[in-house]
């Protein structure tokens, strides 16, 4: 498609997807939606983004990041049929994390079919400059049915200026208040003699005037940091992030793959081990049902055992943040259960979102050798905070040796192992 050009839509939700060719020295991007009612936003919950990743109507959802081959995608699900009807307008936009789109080679947007994934509509961006965010493209209601039009419309200002251009209020460092300068001293003079006593009024009696109502109270901007976890710079703090309470959401999805012209039964586990202030230590994971407890030891809750891999859903290990005192350390791992040899060439997202904290995302796409099961977090306790170091050890169990007891030999947590199954 053409800048400007627009085509109808006949699917009842579709998968908008981002696209570039990805690589060292190339900017990461995000992919954000819009939901307008007359050019704006009705509130800040109409922004779907990766610190709020869906809208509360379940119409719109981030379904996250994929890497494979060179090429990086990054997903916004919008299902057509559940869009409020004050809602004339989706818009769909990208933000570049590290530099300008004019480093970013290959940017895209592609509409699918959610149902079978035929593509619906594509516009390849081709004249992006110094731009670090860009509407690429926006689903629009027309005489009862939706459209899709290509926008290609870049902002020198990041996510930050698109946003409060739609009507988002964003949270941004405020500067230190003025000191307030200290009271000039009172001067000394001798008073006036007092005053003859005036006569007293008698006094009249007034319905007391009604207490005025209360003052709104404003809403809570949003939140536009994340934090991005390198090679060079493998660490963070939860509570420097802000995410010294509430819950700690491990996510974990992955894309079906196809094998020989079928569906392979790819299933992957995410798991952790972890050891308590007290001395105990144990694994959370869906083999033996060992599916932990969020509000009693170990504070650490595996919601079930997923076998498709939805971004929507997946795999999600929650960590209560409110008893974080109680935690020495947590391993977070992955195991590949079957479907796979290896985690060479497969295509998953893991990311830790606390609930009053920036995300942190990690790609399980580099892989170089033939390993089941990886290492993604150390999770440690540091004088009341948390810290988070990236991992990303891939290991190769010795013979005979099996998944977990390899992840326990690497960090020396020392637990006896049996065989289980789920």
């Amino acid at each position: 498609m053409r800048k400007g050009a627009n085509v109808a839509v006949p699917a009842g939700s579709v998968r908008v997807e981002i696209g570039w060719r990805s690589g060292p020295g190339i900017p990461d991007a995000d992919a954000s939606a819009l939901l307008l009612a007359a050019g704006k936003v009705r509130s800040d919950a109409d922004f779907v983004f990766y610190n709020q990743p869906a809208h509360a109507s379940g119409a719109v959802r981030h379904e996250g990041k994929r890497a494979a081959g060179g090429e990086t995608t990054d997903t916004v699900a919008v299902d057509l049929a559940r869009v409020e009807p004050a809602v004339d307008r989706v818009i769909l936009a990208a933000s570049a994390d590290g530099g300008s789109f004019g480093q970013v080679p290959g940017l895209r947007v592609r509409v699918l079919d959610a149902g079978g994934g035929a593509e619906i509509a594509r516009y390849d961006s081709e004249d992006a400059t110094t731009e670090t965010a860009f509407v690429l493209g926006e689903l629009y209601r027309r005489q009862g049915a939706w459209k899709f039009r290509a926008v290609g419309q870049g902002y020198d200002s990041g996510l930050a200026g698109l946003a409060t251009d739609f009507g988002i209020t964003v949270d941004e460092p405020q500067a230190p208040p003025a000191p307030t300068p200290p009271p000039a001293p009172a001067p000394v003079h001798n008073p006036p003699p007092a005053p003859a006593p005036a006569p007293v009024p008698t006094p009249v009696h007034r319905p007391p005037a009604p207490a005025p109502p209360p003052a709104p109270v404003p809403a809570e901007p949003v939140r536009l940091s994340k934090v991005t976890l390198t090679k060079d710079a493998p660490r963070v703090s939860l509570g420097k992030q802000g995410g010294t309470s509430g819950a700690l959401k491990v996510n974990l999805n992955w894309t079906m793959r196809k094998a020989f012209g079928r569906r392979s039964n790819l299933d992957l586990d995410l798991c952790a081990l972890y050891e308590l202030t007290d001395g105990r230590k144990g694994v959370v994971q869906a083999l033996g049902n060992a599916f932990g407890a969020l509000h009693q030891p170990p504070y650490i809750h595996l919601d079930g055992d997923d076998r498709t891999g939805a971004a929507a859903a997946g795999e999600n290990l929650t960590v209560n943040l409110d008893h974080k005192a109680s935690f020495r350390r947590i391993v977070i791992f992955v195991i590949i259960y079957e479907g796979a040899r290896s985690f060479r060439g497969l295509n998953a997202t893991v990311t830790l979102q606390p609930q009053h904290g920036a995300p942190v995302e990690f790609f399980l796409d580099e892989c170089t050798v033939d390993s089941p099961v990886c290492a993604l977090a150390l999770i440690t306790g540091q004088n009341g905070d948390l810290v988070v170091q990236r991992e990303a050890r891939y290991l190769i169990p010795a013979r005979g040796v099996g998944l977990q007891r390899a992840v326990d030999e690497a960090y020396g947590w020392g637990m006896n192992w049996t065989p289980g199954r789920k």
